[in-house]
């Protein structure tokens, strides 16, 4: 099982917890792309019962992260670089949306965690831990959503953030840039923390601009290698 760092919104019940434990599990590649499971297996696999995994496996569904298989229990779901580049494309316009409004609202209580979290990514970029680094992105931008104050447009980024981690977590040691990543998701929250909605929009086109040219570099090695 994935070893875990306290998310900074605790999980309300069962199924969020199952929810937690199985996307990272999915992110990280512990569940690999393709692989088919049931209900049950997944419940022993995390030790939680099977009715709060089979609704952590329906918003799972609904991330883009599994495919219900029908009377054959379920497949986590392959990972495709076309398909990448299109969350990219809808990811930009809420990133610039919800860092400007997460500027604009973030309570004082958020900011000391949301410093806390970019130190906490500059750090595990610097030390090339990729886990740490992809639970503390998580928190980061769990973060900023919340404090955008807009629950749709948090909602409708969350499967792109779960989608863009796995991928990101399959891809980094090809391109070693973890580091410069890491300084880029830093930068955008301290703009947050520092209430400038100019700059946070900046910041988070810049994350994005970074996001895209190492997607397309994928793209274009995949490309090549047939």
């Amino acid at each position: 099982m994935a070893k875990k760092s306290g998310p900074i919104l605790p999980p309300a019940s069962q199924a969020d917890q199952a929810h937690l434990q199985l996307e990272e599990m999915i992110v990280t590649l512990q569940l690999p792309p393709g692989s088919h499971w049931s209900e049950e297996g997944l419940a022993d696999r995390i030790g939680i019962g099977r009715t709060p995994v089979r609704e952590a496996v329906k918003r799972l569904q609904a991330d883009y992260l599994v495919s219900i298989l029908p009377r054959h229990g379920l497949m986590i779901t392959e990972i495709n670089v076309h398909e990448q580049l299109l969350v990219i494309e809808f990811r930009r316009e809420l990133e610039a949306f919800i860092s400007k409004r997460a500027a604009l609202r973030i309570t004082a209580s958020d900011k000391v965690l949301l410093a806390a979290a970019a130190r906490e990514i500059d750090g595990a970029g610097v030390k090339g831990n990729l886990e740490k680094y992809l639970r503390e992105v998580f928190n980061a931008n769990r973060l900023i959503a919340k404090a955008a104050g807009n629950p749709f447009a948090a909602k409708a980024i969350s499967p792109l953030h779960a989608m863009s981690r796995r991928f990101y977590y399959r891809y980094e040691k090809d391109l070693q840039n973890l580091s410069a990543m890491g300084k880029l998701h830093a930068d955008r929250a301290r703009a947050v923390v520092e209430q400038d909605e100019d700059l946070a929009v900046d910041k988070a086109n810049a994350l994005l601009d970074q996001i895209e040219k190492y997607t397309r570099n994928i793209f274009n090695l995949s490309v090549g290698a047939r």
